[in-house]
C-alpha cells in the first residue's frame, strides 16, 4: 500500500500536469492508438511462446493463449507478478506437470524475460547512448545507496542459506530441477527458439505500443528514445511491489519521458493513454476469461 499511498501524494501535488495530460488524449490520433492495440494483443502471444518455450511438453495453444490474457488480469490482484505466476503454475498443473517442474519452467520463464528485457534495454542503450540524461533520473548523491543495497542483498541471501540448512537443502533440490529442465528445453531447437524469441519480442512489442500512442499524441522525442525511456521505466520499477506496477510504473514512465526531452503534460498524456490502452480495457475481458477458465477446470 505504501506505493500507492506516495503514488497518490505526488498526482495530488501535481494535479494540475495531470489535467492537462488528460487535456491532450482529446488530440489522440486513432490509428496510432489501433496499432498500439495491436501491438499489445501480440505481446499475449509472445508470452504464450516463451511459457511454451520453457517446458518439453507440448501445451494446448489456445487453452495457454487464453491463459496469458487471464493471468494479465490475475497480475493486477497481488504484487509483483503473483496473480499472472499463479494463474500459469495452475495452467501447468491441469496439463499433468509436476509441481516442481513446473515452478522450474516458471523461474526459467522469468530469467528469460528478464534477460530479454535488459538485452534490449543494452542494446538500444549502445545504439543511441543520449536516449535519457540519467543525471535527471536519479537524485544526487542517490548512486552510492543503491548500489550498497544492490550489494548487500546477494550477500543476505547467502547468509540465510547458510543459517538455515532446510532452506537451503530445499533451494539446491529446486535448483538441480530448474537446471535439468533448462537443459532438457535447450535440447530441442523449436523450443529455445520459442523461449528467447518470445523473451525478446515481449518487451520489444511492449516499448512498441508506448511508441504508437507517443506517435499518436505528437510526443516530440525520437522514437528510439521513447523505446530506452520505457525500458529504463520497467527495469527500474520491477522490484517495487504494487500490483500490476499501479502508480509506480505510471510515476517511473513520466518521469523518464520527460528525461528523454519530452514536455511534461504531453508525456502524461502519452502514459495514461497507454496504460489505459494496455491494463484498464484489457482488465474486465481479462477477468472474465479467468473466470471461464476457473469454470472449465482449464486452471
Amino acid at each position: 500500500m505504501l506505493p500507492l499511498l506516495l503514488v497518490t501524494v505526488v498526482a495530488v501535488r501535481h494535479r494540475s500536469v495531470l489535467a492537462e495530460g488528460f487535456g491532450h488524449l482529446t488530440t489522440a490520433r486513432w490509428p496510432w492508438l489501433l496499432a498500439a492495440a495491436g501491438a499489445t494483443c501480440l505481446t499475449w502471444v509472445a508470452a504464450a511462446c516463451t511459457r511454451q518455450g520453457a517446458v518439453v511438453e507440448r501445451l494446448p495453444r489456445r487453452r495457454l493463449l487464453a491463459t496469458q490474457f487471464a493471468a494479465g488480469a490475475a497480475n493486477h490482484l497481488l504484487p509483483t507478478g503473483l496473480g499472472a505466476s499463479a494463474v500459469n503454475l495452475r495452467f501447468m498443473a491441469v496439463c499433468g506437470l509436476p509441481l516442481a517442474r513446473s515452478s522450474a519452467a516458471l523461474a526459467l520463464y522469468l530469467l528469460a524475460e528478464s534477460v530479454g528485457r535488459l538485452a534490449l534495454l543494452g542494446a538500444l542503450f549502445i545504439a543511441f547512448p543520449d536516449a535519457l540524461r540519467l543525471g535527471t533520473l536519479l537524485p544526487e548523491g542517490a548512486v552510492g545507496p543503491l548500489l550498497v543495497v544492490a550489494g548487500a542483498v546477494p550477500v543476505v541471501a547467502a547468509g540465510v542459506l547458510v543459517l538455515v540448512p532446510r532452506l537451503r537443502g530445499a533451494v539446491a533440490s529446486f535448483l538441480r530441477t530448474a537446471l535439468g529442465e533448462a537443459r532438457s528445453v535447450h535440447r530441442l531447437p523449436a523450443r529455445a527458439v520459442a523461449l528467447w524469441g518470445g523473451a525478446l519480442a515481449f518487451p520489444a512489442l511492449q516499448a512498441s505500443a508506448l511508441v504508437l500512442v507517443g506517435l499518436s499524441l505528437g510526443l516530440p522525442v525520437p522514437v528510439a528514445h521513447m523505446a530506452v525511456a520505457y525500458l529504463a521505466a520497467t527495469v527500474a520499477v520491477a522490484l517495487v511491489p504494487t500490483p500490476g506496477g499501479i502508480g509506480s510504473v505510471e510515476a517511473a514512465l513520466v518521469v523518464a519521458l520527460v528525461a528523454a526531452g519530452g514536455p511534461a503534460a504531453v508525456a502524461t498524456a502519452v502514459v495514461l493513454a497507454f496504460r489505459l490502452l494496455t491494463v484498464w480495457l484489457p482488465l474486465l475481458p481479462g477477468a472474465l476469461t479467468l473466470a471461464a477458465l476457473v469454470r472449465m477446470r482449464a486452471i
